[in-house]
């Protein structure tokens, strides 16, 4: 598992990055782009991320566990 927790990516290019089973528990990713909610749906946690409203909705109506708190650390 990649963790990411509390890093900084705003504006950054996530274009062809593999997020699957990443940690990204309180990230900041407010105008990052060249992302897909494919991409964020194989996450491990978006608990407290911080993203742009509209692919915030998006993401939370498709895939709503992925903002859940997580029950353990790995």
């Amino acid at each position: 598992m990649n963790i990411l927790e509390r890093n900084d990516l705003q504006g950054a290019s996530l274009i062809e990055v593999d997020l699957e089973r990443t940690n990204l528990k309180e990230a900041k990713l407010e105008g990052a782009h060249h992302s897909s909610l494919n991409q964020f749906s194989k996450v491990k946690t978006l608990h407290s991320v911080k993203l742009d409203k509209k692919f915030l909705l998006q993401l939370n109506e498709k895939y709503p566990v992925i903002f859940e708190v997580p029950y353990y650390d790995e």
